[in-house]
């Protein structure tokens, strides 16, 4: 009845999971849908707005970026009337920096225009006093997030695509603004590069921001457009300022869409260095110095200790929560600030981290992204990314694994007792490699286009009608229900058609795929590959591809619960060890072989023959499962995992993330509290922005000397007092704290416990401490390291009662 694709119709929503079609009377149907594809459409809409005109006298209601300000977005319509009407009185002259005459001139003139009321407090006369004092400036991040908002309206008007804004909008940061005007002689222009930021901040401010010592983690979209605000900023940019990036990426030709500081010119190039030489054309006495390297546990010897002591802070421009969550922890050790922020095509978000008055970024947690399940992956793929990772799975053990395998026999003498640690992939592993090195071991090019006929018939006919040899179209479960239905899709076997192509995404999916599987077999195997389809028609006409019957007792999981157990159970279960030992016997001996070697080949979404084939792959799969069909840059995008990112949010992102710097560096003659601080959350395509309070830390109570002592994830007991023994360490905290230390530990090794050997507990209190780690670890310290880490578990001498500590922060160098 609803098999027409072309036709719309309405949607009511009854449930987080259901709807229901208005005005289709199903009355006449048969029996109840159990599968089919519904597409949302969405509809235009028509909007109007009032001219230019009219809204300036009558504003109607205005768009919100932060509820705790909700009076703000009138007060600021209402100071930008008045100094537009200043400037028109002056020559369209603004009021300079600092001159508090003519900024009370725009505060007289607002009074006079506030018909509702709106000037009814010093707060509201300060925003106009501040507004009409720095009225001159242009300030980078400003500029930025103002300018991802408005290059989002331009696009919506172009394009017709996403909601525009209804009238004004007003987005303000006066947290980082002093609480009254500075001086005019702390504001007033000096001839520099500086002068918009001197104009807002003062001298002071801007000289702080020239001394920062950053570090910057990611050269990406974030990455790219901090360093421009930087550069334009002067983050960095005196003789005590130093910018650190890292980037262990290579430029590709798919960044130069959205990470604007790479040029054509610059693919394969590491982004850290090319974004580095970029921000230094902007600005020459930016100090900045880059790295290829992985920020991680590994590469503490580089990012260790002395390097983290002098840094004003951390910008994170990452693309993965794992290592959000490590650099966090480093932040929290050092006790520095982190700027956190992501994007989502039009979604972002911000965090900014402040020690001691903010959660850290791993406090909450979103909850894991949930995988594919094996046996839908395997056996009952209901959508194109199911297929897509499928494919992307195939790829990467027929071309990269199979070679390895091969390459590894070939290489290694005693290959046979690496196998012994495999016991579960052991079998598997070895009839691979006869396969690859014996069975089917191509001498020339003909015979990998015959291998990939042989491949397609295997993939999308035979194992489609051995599955549905065991699940039949008509199958139930032992509920009676259709065991075809629901997310279960029946699955229809392909015939090879050379010239068939698909209605959805308009490809030749069947040639595509023998093309592109001949060539890459052709590649792992160091042949030469073509491409001119007169060959490949003359090659297929002569292939003999063998007759398939279903066979039973094939063993198929239907559930995930299944498919992890075969997957543990892997073929070795069915194979005797001796079988095995046969096989790896009958391989050619490695030095039969000398020199041979395969190329492995690692699948790259940048590469159009590994997207060919990939799309093609599972573009056939879909059709087995009557799935809709993509084309190749959209499977590009979701095989290769891109996160989409588009210039209009990052710069929106980072524009945020430059305007709570300017609060970290120290607001002048204003001490800021937690509530001046604001993590942003953003979705330009709605529109709709917040910017709210970040979380304080949460606190533990612990009752140390008779007093309460609430400690956050923030503190430590430091002690710098040098290397001392393990006895002086116990004195320590029985003198500072009234704690008897009854363990301390280090990682997963005790140093010191009360049931602990007596006499070894005698000799290690006459080791310092330093000396007691690496005795018991059996590992030297890194010469960049300068503290080492504890835990203890105290008493307090008087009450008896165990006291919960934070860890102990040891310097020692």
């Amino acid at each position: 009845m609803l098999d027409d694709s072309k036709a719309t119709y309405e949607v009511n929503v009854t449930g987080p999971f259901t709807f229901e079609l208005v005005g289709v009377d199903c009355s006449n149907c048969s029996e109840p849908a159990s599968q089919g594809y519904i597409t949302q459409v969405k509809t235009p809409v028509t909007m109007s707005f009032k001219t230019y005109r009219e809204a300036i006298v009558d504003h109607g209601e205005l768009m919100m970026s932060d509820f705790a300000k909700f009076d703000r977005p009138p007060l600021l319509h209402l100071a930008y009337r008045a100094l537009a009407a200043y400037a028109e009185s002056h020559d369209m002259e603004y009021p300079n920096p600092g001159d508090m005459t003519a900024a009370n001139g725009v505060l007289e003139l607002a009074k006079s225009m506030d018909d509702e009321k709106i000037i009814n407090s010093s707060a509201a006369e300060r925003i106009i006093l501040h507004l009409a004092s720095g009225s001159r400036s242009i300030l980078s991040p400003m500029c930025a997030t103002l300018g991802g908002i408005v290059g989002q309206e331009v696009l919506k008007a172009c394009s017709g695509k996403f909601t525009p804004i209804n009238g004004f909008f007003y987005f303000d940061a006066d947290e980082c603004l002093p609480d009254s005007p500075l001086p005019s002689a702390e504001v007033s222009p000096c001839g520099s590069r500086y002068d918009s930021n001197i104009a807002v901040f003062g001298r002071e401010a801007q000289q702080n921001l020239l001394d920062l010592n950053y570090f910057l983690i990611g050269a990406g979209a974030i990455g790219c457009e901090m360093l421009k605000n930087w550069a334009l900023m002067g983050v960095a940019c005196g003789p005590k300022g130093k910018i650190h990036i890292t980037d262990m990426d290579r430029i590709e030709k798919s960044n130069l869409s959205r990470q604007f500081l790479f040029r054509n010119s610059d693919i394969n190039e590491f982004k850290s260095a090319t974004a580095a030489r970029a921000a230094q054309a902007m600005n020459k006495e930016m100090n900045i110095t880059p790295y290829q390297e992985k920020v991680g546990p590994e590469t503490e010897a580089l990012f260790g200790d002395d390097f983290y002591d002098k840094l004003s802070g951390v910008c994170t421009a990452l693309d993965n929560v794992e290592a959000r969550l490590y650099v966090d922890q480093r932040c929290l050790f050092y006790h520095l600030p982190m700027l956190e922020s992501g994007t989502l095509g039009t979604k972002g978000n911000t965090q900014v981290v402040i020690p001691h008055v903010t959660e850290n970024y791993g406090a909450t947690r979103d909850p894991p992204e949930k995988s594919i399940p094996v046996c839908t992956l395997k056996n009952f793929p209901n959508m194109i990314q199911h297929t897509l990772q499928w494919a992307r799975d195939w790829f990467e053990g027929e071309f990269k694994q199979s070679a390895e395998d091969v390459n590894s026999y070939l290489s290694n003498p005693n290959y046979a007792a690496t196998l012994s640690g495999q016991q579960n992939t052991k079998a598997e592993t070895v009839m691979n490699i006869r396969k690859t090195l014996v069975d089917e071991r191509p001498v020339s090019f003909e015979d990998c286009v015959v291998w990939a006929r042989l491949q397609f018939e295997k993939l999308f006919n035979n194992q489609i009608r051995q599955l549905l040899f065991n699940f039949p179209e008509d199958q139930v479960t032992s509920t009676g229900a259709k065991f075809w239905s629901g997310s279960k899709r029946c699955p229809k076997p392909l015939i090879f058609n050379l010239e068939d192509k698909c209605d959805d995404a308009n490809m030749r999916n069947h040639f595509d795929f023998i093309v592109s599987a001949a060539n890459l077999r052709a590649q792992m195997f160091g042949i030469k590959g073509r491409n001119d389809e007169r060959y490949f028609v003359e090659v297929l006409q002569n292939v003999i591809v063998p007759d398939f019957t279903p066979q039973d007792g094939v063993k198929i999981a239907s559930t995930d619960a299944e498919a992890k157990d075969d997957t543990n159970a892997g073929t070795s279960g069915e194979m005797m060890e001796s079988e095995v030992e046969a096989i790896l016997e009958g391989l050619p001996k490695p030095g039969e072989l000398a020199g041979f070697k395969l190329n492995p080949i690692e699948f790259d979404k940048d590469l159009d023959d590994h997207m060919l084939f990939v799309t093609a792959c599972s573009n056939l799969r879909a059709l087995n499962y009557s799935i809709p069909t993509e084309d190749t840059h959209r499977s590009r995008a979701i095989a290769g995992r891109i996160i989409p990112a588009i210039a209009t949010t990052t710069a929106l992102v980072t524009g945020l993330i430059c305007l709570e710097l300017y609060k970290i560096i120290g607001t002048s003659r204003k001490e800021l509290k937690i509530d001046a601080y604001k993590n942003g959350f953003v979705n330009l395509a709605i529109p709709f922005m917040t910017l709210s309070e970040p979380t304080p830390p949460a606190k533990t109570k612990a009752i140390v000397k008779g007093q309460e002592w609430n400690w956050t994830a923030w503190d430590c007991v430091d002690m710098n007092i040098g290397d001392i023994t393990l006895a002086e360490f116990i004195q320590y905290f029985e003198k500072e704290y009234n704690l008897d230390v009854s363990m301390i530990s280090h990682g997963v090794s005790i140093l010191f416990s009360f049931f602990a050997n007596k006499q070894k507990v005698e000799e290690r209190k006459k080791m310092k401490m330093s000396e007691v780690v690496t005795s018991i670890t059996k590992k030297d310290f890194p010469p960049n390291q300068l503290f080492i880490t504890f835990e203890i578990i105290a008493n307090d001498m008087d009450t008896d009662e165990e006291v919960e500590l934070p860890y102990v922060r040891y310097r020692f160098r």
